[in-house]
């Protein structure tokens, strides 16, 4: 009988454990990146972001030729913006402008992540862009990388761009969750839901997206379903061997490029 008991006693214990601790969880933050030169970014200059909240936020801004689009890069789960200047890079090689944000919380910046709060901070990031670039919505590429893909695709419901791009995306928050912890009532703990699979079918904006067969953290699976949902002019590139953090060693650049411009034209 004991035993029943203490299966019970830790049942709750962690229940409570992680549901009070959840945003310790999924918001792996992160310190302070080095400046762009640091990364051989030259010409990428850091500006700061004021949200309606009154949180500065760092980003990366690179301008690029006007003959090209914008892109705007949602980072994910643990990176400061430094890890992802490999990434945009390719981009900026190619001329094109970039903002790469980084949340609250992430890169050294102050405030609280959650959902509400992101995209607070996408938001924001947009209408910088909109005050201090040439840039209209219809220029723009919304790149959203993992838990990126969460502010991404609720951006997308708001506004028409150029296109979406979705590199590992989730159905939602919870549905990772259940994968993990299989015995809790995860749909009805999770605070910040990021419900990409409810929206996708709402979104305004040509889609791309991306995935690895054999991604680790976030199901492939997510990938077909979301895009099975998506009812706008669409393309997915899925890689048989490529996981979850490894996607720009099979050179996917290349077909957010080609991607893009032809919609440009």
């Amino acid at each position: 009988m004991k035993y029943i008991f203490s299966g019970i006693f830790l049942y709750f214990f962690f229940g409570f454990f992680l549901y009070f601790f959840q945003r310790k969880i999924i918001f792996n933050t992160s310190k302070k990146p080095k400046p762009p030169s640091f990364y051989e970014l030259n010409n990428v200059k850091e500006v700061f972001i004021t949200t309606t909240d009154k949180i500065n936020l760092l980003a990366w801004h690179y301008n690029g030729h006007e003959s090209n689009p914008m892109l705007v890069y949602f980072h994910g789960n643990s990176f400061d913006i430094g890890e992802r200047a490999y990434r945009i890079k390719k981009y900026i090689n190619a001329n094109w402008s970039v903002l790469l944000l980084a949340w609250r919380g992430y890169s050294g910046n102050h405030g609280n992540p959650s959902e509400k709060n992101l995209y607070i901070d996408g938001e924001s990031a947009l209408k910088w862009i909109l005050k201090n670039t040439q840039f209209n919505y219809s220029d723009l590429v919304i790149y959203g990388e993992s838990l990126g893909t969460g502010v991404a695709v609720e951006l997308s419901t708001r506004y028409k761009f150029l296109s979406t791009v979705l590199e590992a995306p989730f159905l939602s928050i919870p549905a990772i969750a259940k994968k993990r912890y299989k015995i809790y009532p995860t749909k009805y703990l999770v605070k910040d839901k990021f419900d990409n699979l409810h929206k996708i079918d709402k979104i305004n904006s040509p889609l791309l997206i991306i995935s690895g067969k054999k991604d680790e953290i976030v199901p492939h699976g997510h990938s077909h379903i979301l895009f099975k949902k998506a009812k706008v002019l669409k393309k997915s590139v899925f890689i048989d061997e490529a996981m979850h953090n490894n996607l720009y060693e099979f050179g996917i650049e290349k077909s957010v490029i080609k991607f893009n411009l032809e919609l440009w034209k």
